[in-house]
């Protein structure tokens, strides 16, 4: 393959490979990254797990498996089949219960002590047999907890079919949120998971600029997201969370998916990545843009403006010990006009997904959980500015905070 030809904005080529478009990018970073990466993450579960008096901590979705021992196995397919889990003990091991056949996937890995081979029990593979796979499964959980707790028999789980529960309900075991521990554990990060984060950033603006070096008439929805996935895979990455790219009137309301629909001249192309990359990361940025790179009509320059404007204004606010009442109390006011159109969250936390906190936007803000900006969490910043009859223009950036103020981990440019 030969370099595409047609790049119409040299800012965003220099995202792509230094080679060109033929060759997937190569992580930089050294094992040692990596491996202290996984080491400071399992140290924060533990830590969480201390504090919140737990014996031990079951985890199903696959993101926390990740995170807790940096192992990977069908993630997309056993985040909707609950068939491997990882069980860490406050006071014992850690054991990966791996998918039948699959155990030495986990060889090598640190934070692991211990594989065994786990039990299915639900419906789709054990069938009329689920219950009795139930019983020596909970029997396991129960047993291990007694074992290594010294009678406490706390165990927090971050998801759980309600057979489950009951089955370890009788066996004396105490329930408790598991998400209360994985996503305050994973809200803060360490130098070197955000290294590892602004390398799964670097893989999705070069698929940022690929969508844009594809932005022509006549091009789908479709074709252009696909060249985010294929950036992504290329490069090691994961998965797409969602299909958000949208053109003309597709972009208002938002949340419509890619389509077939062809991109004509002059239509504003809006995207959000949701792109879990190379080393399970999240990239999680939107910008807009019009399709066979004309310039923006009045309208459109006015609402770009405006997203621009809350981007600039929220992101300033970004520093450690502001609760997220004050944030909302300080945050851009967004137009009437805009209301209707408006995106439901003025910033979120980001880390191997979106994560915690959530932070609604001022219109939405009554109800929402308390807390503060702590230092060295990751937050994107959202903007989504449309009214009657407009198109809408979509802008996010992600950011570390830092007691010198807030540190933006993308570089790929906006419009103006």
């Amino acid at each position: 393959m030969t370099e595409l030809s047609i790049f119409k904005d040299e800012r965003k080529r220099v995202f792509l490979n230094a080679n060109g478009a033929d060759k997937p990018l190569k992580s930089p970073l050294s094992l040692d990254v990596l491996d202290r990466a996984r080491d400071y993450r399992l140290g924060r579960l533990r830590a969480e797990m201390a504090r919140q008096d737990v014996a031990g901590l079951l985890l199903y979705d696959p993101v926390n498996i990740r995170y807790a021992f940096d192992c990977s196995n069908m993630s997309i397919w056993t985040a909707h089949n609950p068939i491997r889990y990882a069980l860490i003990l406050a006071n014992g091991p850690g054991i990966m219960f791996e998918f039948k056949g699959c155990e030495h996937l986990n060889d090598g890995l640190p934070g692991i002590d211990e594989i065994r081979t786990a039990i299915g029990w639900m419906f789709m593979c054990a069938g009329d047999q689920a219950g009795a796979r139930l019983a020596p499964w909970a029997d396991e959980i129960s047993d291990l907890l007694r074992q290594y707790g010294g009678g406490n028999m706390r165990l927090g789980v971050d998801r759980m079919e309600p057979e489950g529960v009951h089955a370890l309900t009788q066996r004396g075991v105490q329930i408790l949120d598991g998400g209360q521990i994985t996503e305050t554990a994973r809200a803060i990060k360490s130098a070197d998971e955000v290294a590892l984060m602004r390398w799964t950033i670097r893989v999705c603006e070069a698929g940022m600029a690929r969508i844009y070096e594809h932005s022509v008439p006549g091009v789908t929805e479709r074709e252009l997201w696909a060249h985010l996935h294929f950036e992504n895979a290329r490069s090691g990455g994961e998965w797409l969370e969602t299909k958000l790219l949208t053109c003309g009137p597709n972009t208002n309301p938002w949340y419509k998916e890619c389509s077939d629909r062809e991109c004509q001249p002059g239509e504003m192309i809006s995207f959000d990545t949701d792109m879990i990359g190379p080393y399970g990361y999240c990239a999680d940025l939107s910008r807009s843009w019009t399709c066979g790179y004309t310039p923006m009509n009045d309208t459109q320059k006015r609402l770009y403006s405006a997203a621009r404007d809350q981007i600039d204004h929220n992101l300033a606010l970004l520093q450690p010990g502001l609760s997220f009442a004050e944030f909302n109390a300080k945050s851009w006011r967004i137009p009437d006009a805009y209301v209707p159109y408006r995106y439901s969250l003025a910033a979120h936390g980001v880390g191997m997904a979106d994560e915690w906190p959530v932070i609604p936007l001022h219109p939405d803000f009554d109800g929402a959980h308390g807390g503060h900006i702590e230092e060295n969490m990751v937050i994107c910043i959202e903007s989504l500015i449309g009214e009657a009859g407009s198109e809408s223009i979509k802008l996010e950036t992600q950011v570390l905070v830092t007691p010198d103020g807030p540190q933006r981990l993308d570089q790929f440019p906006w419009e103006f």
